[in-house]
Parts: C-alpha cells; sequence; structure tokens
C-alpha cells in the first residue's frame, strides 16, 4: 500500500481560501470512500470531508458550508476546497481512505493568520 500523496497548502489570511490536492496511486474510490482529515497541534486527527462512490459528501460541523470535496477519478485525484478559512483552521491536511486505511502520507500545512 502506498501513501497518498497531499498537496496544496500554504499560508493565507482569515477569510482567504486554499484548494488542496491529494494523488492515490490507483482509483481514488478503490476503497469506496476517501476522506479528508486534519490534525492541529495538540489535537487528535479529525475526519473533516468524505465524498463516496456513490457520490455522497460528508462534512464535519465545523467545516460545514466552507470546505467543498470532490473528485477526479480519471485522475486518481480528491481535492478539498476550502473557504472563508478561519485561524482554527490551520492544522496538516491529509487524505486517506476511511475504511480501509493506507500509510499516512506527510500531510500539507495550512496556516491561517488572523
Amino acid at each position: 500500500q502506498v501513501p497518498l500523496v497531499e498537496s496544496g497548502g500554504g499560508l493565507v489570511q482569515a477569510g482567504g481560501s486554499l484548494k488542496l490536492s491529494c494523488v492515490a496511486s490507483g482509483s481514488i474510490f478503490s476503497r469506496a470512500v476517501i476522506g479528508w482529515y486534519r490534525q492541529a497541534p495538540e489535537k487528535q486527527r479529525e475526519l473533516v470531508a468524505s465524498l463516496s462512490v456513490a457520490g455522497r459528501t460528508d462534512y464535519a460541523d465545523s467545516v460545514k458550508g466552507r470546505f467543498i470535496i470532490a473528485a477526479d477519478n480519471a485522475k486518481n485525484t480528491a481535492y478539498l476546497q476550502m473557504n472563508n478559512l478561519t485561524p482554527e483552521d490551520t492544522a496538516v491536511y491529509y487524505c486517506n481512505f476511511p475504511f480501509k486505511f493506507n500509510p499516512w502520507g506527510q500531510g500539507t500545512q495550512v496556516t491561517v493568520s488572523s
């Protein structure tokens, strides 16, 4: 099993937007569901968004209405569009398969300044 590769993080001011990408070595829907996670300093990793092969999306309450998860199966890539960012969104963001994890990748750092 090969870790997924995340990219697209950076430093942004509060209210700004970022779009993260996650590339898998095979089909992004090979495990039926793809998810985006984040881990803030001294906090547990949490699932913030998921997308099923059937098109169902689920979001954590903290990001609902601001984040959008999408995928392009032809490119083996999942995306996380993050809008109206707040300092509380600062974290390392990861993608993985919620029902059968791959090894975790390095993630991509998102820092939101106030």
